[in-house]
């Protein structure tokens, strides 16, 4: 069994067939797949789908491509969602210095304050970082001594920045980037030891080889699990429990798979 430890299937590109999705993943042995939320637009859905669906787990947190200057708004939405019910993790939050830089500040503010609410709560936090990973790493650091804990979902770094991570407490995304024959992430899972590693798709996202630039879904975790155990000289096997169980400690899940 596997599990999917980041994924969007509430998405838009879902709409159509998300039974079929959800079938396909069964088959393929993912036994939880669980959703972070972008901002107040995805709530909705990602509810419908947590509903109907008995595997599909909620994160609840604001995604820092979604912060702008009103991002204030945008927290009390999830602040007041977090005095609700209860979560997996307080996600998607991060920084994202791709696309520009403009909220930079805001961006900054809103993961500081929302990873506050995670230690207070004491939920872990999913870590968007893209294009900022060293400032972000740098902002978990001066959150520490903490109980704070989490994933940097998505991760596509170094040797030296995952030993940063990992110092710090926190896990490693591991997604379809590393099938990329430019992922350069074969280093990464050569020297880290796998009880470091969560398995995720970013659905519908970063499809792994061969599906590289078509829609991802959770059944082709499998193929991000193999080149894993391809570069660590392990079986599927092992793998699929040791991350399995990984997921599970990091959201306080305590179902047995194995």
């Amino acid at each position: 069994m596997f599990i999917d430890s980041h994924a969007h299937i509430y998405a838009e590109q879902f709409e159509q067939d998300l039974d079929q999705v959800i079938a396909r993943s069964q088959e393929a042995g993912i036994a939880e797949i669980f959703m972070p939320n972008i901002d107040h637009t995805s709530i909705d859905r990602m509810m419908e789908v947590e509903e109907k669906y008995p595997n599909c787990v909620s994160m609840m947190g604001l995604h820092p491509c979604s912060v702008n200057k009103n991002f204030q708004k945008e927290l009390y939405v999830v602040e007041e969602w977090l005095q609700k019910r209860t979560f997996a993790a307080i996600g998607e939050i991060g920084t994202d210095l791709y696309w520009d830089t403009q909220f930079k500040e805001q961006q900054i503010e809103a993961f500081m304050i929302q990873a506050n609410w995670a230690i207070d709560k004491e939920l872990p936090i999913v870590i968007h970082c893209r294009e900022s990973i060293d400032l972000t790493i740098e902002l978990v650091e001066k959150l520490q001594p903490s109980k704070l804990s989490g994933v940097f979902h998505c991760f596509t770094g170094s040797v030296e920045q995952a030993e940063r991570i990992i110092k710090l407490g926190f896990k490693l995304g591991i997604g379809g980037v590393a099938t990329f024959k430019n992922g350069n992430l074969t280093p990464v899972l050569q020297a880290i030891d796998l009880n470091h590693f969560l398995l995720e798709t970013d659905s519908p996202y970063l499809a792994p080889v061969p599906y590289r630039g078509k829609r991802n879904e959770p059944s082709y975790i499998p193929l991000i699990a193999q080149k894993v155990a391809e570069c660590k000289k392990i079986s599927l096997t092992q793998v699929a429990e040791q991350t399995t169980i990984n997921s599970q400690l990091l959201f306080n899940k305590k179902k047995a798979y194995f």
